[in-house]
Order: structure tokens, then sequence, then C-alpha cells
């Protein structure tokens, strides 16, 4: 018999998640505080529950995709939380990027209550979510990979067992770390390229058929020269997980000289333009310092 998933939290991510599991015929109850974000869920044939109990009481398992670690313990946690409803036995998945040391104080607050933690945090980009191809990185006991791996599987292409609970977060946090660090360097190369006189369309094309290529540059360069820079993922985010990164550094005794200067570059731009601006508009500084856009026709919007 197949499981059947809960899902809590539907926002840019969460959305396209837990709609690759209804689109893949399983049995998915969903929630969250805005009922609105369910609406297409729904009308593809998931079920809206009232608050995270009623969503636990109705599946085999509940999967959480929230913005932070605070969120993501009373969502657990609270009066009407997931531990209040799921059966002894049951699992929770967190698909939020949390710190290690979150990761398995929360793990043990499950089990406690008798309830098996995974952490399933995914990279590649919302547009990736969106067509169910994005990669799943997991940690938890085997038995329990085992047991969900069809539900990763229609929610990402690669899925990737890290360890044991923890090291998936330590994994992912260093992706996003990369990914911030890429995405300064572009900025920089597009502003040089933009400076020298070289078109800006092609100066994207030939760094994409270059040795400095990144997947950062593929993707977030577009919405960068489209002016939109919208790619459904904030600067309160960033600096939270550029905050997980330093934290790592410390714990592990790595300095971090990238890391350390990608973090007061995005806080700097979290303070111009907010923290819910799109995170790829650090590179508006740039174009504020030097009045000059980095426009070109033809980009997309949105990935």
């Amino acid at each position: 018999m197949a499981l059947t998933y809960g899902f809590i939290g539907l926002g840019h991510l969460g959305r396209h998640l837990a709609g690759s599991l209804v689109r893949s015929g399983f049995t998915v109850v969903v929630n969250d505080l805005d009922p609105e974000n369910a609406k297409e869920l729904v009308a593809a044939g998931a079920r809206f529950a009232a608050d995270p109990q009623a969503v636990a009481e109705a599946v085999d398992a509940v999967i959480t995709c929230l913005p932070s670690p605070k969120v993501t313990e009373r969502v657990l946690t609270g009066e009407r939380g997931i531990l209040k409803g799921l059966k002894p036995g049951g699992t929770w998945i967190e698909m939020s990027t949390l710190d290690e040391q979150e990761v398995l104080r929360l793990g043990k607050i499950a089990a406690d209550a008798g309830v098996r933690m995974m952490e399933s945090p995914v990279t590649g980009g919302v547009h990736l979510a969106a067509s169910g191809e994005i990669t799943v990185i997991i940690g938890g006991d085997s038995d329990l990979y085992d047991l969900h791996l069809p539900a990763f599987q229609a929610i990402g292409k690669q899925i990737f067992r890290a360890g044991p609970l923890g090291k998936a977060a330590v994994i992912k946090v260093i992706t996003n770390m990369l990914a911030f660090i890429h995405l300064i360097a572009t900025g920089e190369a597009l502003m040089l390229a933009k400076k020298g006189g070289i078109d800006l369309t092609d100066a994207f094309n030939i760094i994409k058929a270059s040795s400095g290529n990144s997947f950062v540059h593929e993707t977030e360069g577009q919405v960068i020269l489209n002016g939109s820079y919208n790619i459904n993922f904030t600067m309160d985010l960033a600096v939270k997980d550029l905050g997980f990164a330093l934290g790592f550094g410390r714990e592990f005794g790595v300095p971090l000289d990238l890391a350390s200067h990608a973090l007061q570059t995005f806080i700097r731009a979290r303070s111009a333009y907010g923290g819910d601006a799109w995170s790829s508009q650090v590179v508006k500084l740039l174009e504020d310092a030097t009045g000059t856009d980095l426009r070109a026709p033809g980009f997309p919007a949105e990935l």
C-alpha cells in the first residue's frame, strides 16, 4: 500500500515539491498559513487540512519546507503541531535548510515523541523543483531512505544519501555557500565585460562556454540580465544560510575567507533592498556603485 504524505509550507519552493508528489499519484494532505497557496494543489487533487496536527493525523509521513528553524520547531511542537497528530513510528521529513545541530536537536525531540526524522534539503533552484528535476540530499537511517525513496524520486531527478541525520544539512549549506560566492563573481564578471565594451549577450554565452562557467551563471545570470532578479530565493534566506556556513567554519576549524566576504556583501544588499528582495539582487550593489546596469535583451524574467 502506497504511503500517504502531508506537506506543510507551500512557499516558492514547497508548493512545487508538493505538486510533484500530487502529479505522481501520491495521496497528499497540505497546509500553509495562507490557504491561497494551496489552491492549485487542491485543484490538482491534494486535500487541505486546517493545521499541522490535522495534517499529521491523516498521513503516514509529514514533510515540512519552512523558512527558519524557529518556524520549524513551532510547527513540530506547537499546541496543534505535527507531534500531536503523527502516529508513533511515523516519519517527519524536513526539507528546509537547517544547521546540523538544529537538525540533531529537533530529531531528538521527534524521537522522544516516537517519531523518526529524516532531512532532505533540495538544491538546484525553484525552476527545477517545478519540473520535478531538483536534486534531493538525504540524511537519516538507511531503512527510512528505502521506505521513502519513491516519494523522493517523484520530487527530484538526482537523489543522494549524505549519511546519518545532520549530514545533509552540512553539504546543503556548502552548496548554497558556493552558489552565493558564484553569484557575486558572476556580477563582477558581467560588469567587467560591460565596462570593457563587450556585448552582454555575447559575454553571457562566452562565459557559459568557458572554464569560468558555473551553474549560477547559467541560471541566475539570466534573470540578472533581464532585470527581474527573480530567482525565488530571498536575501533573508541567503544571509541565514551563509551564517550557517560560517558557523560550520568555526566548528570545524576551517577559515572561510570567501564565504565571510560573501556574507558581508549580502548583509549590505539586504540593508539596501530589504530582506524580501531576491538574493540575485546582490549584484545591484555593483550596478548602483558604478551607475551601470546589466541589462540585455532576450533573457527571461523567471526561469
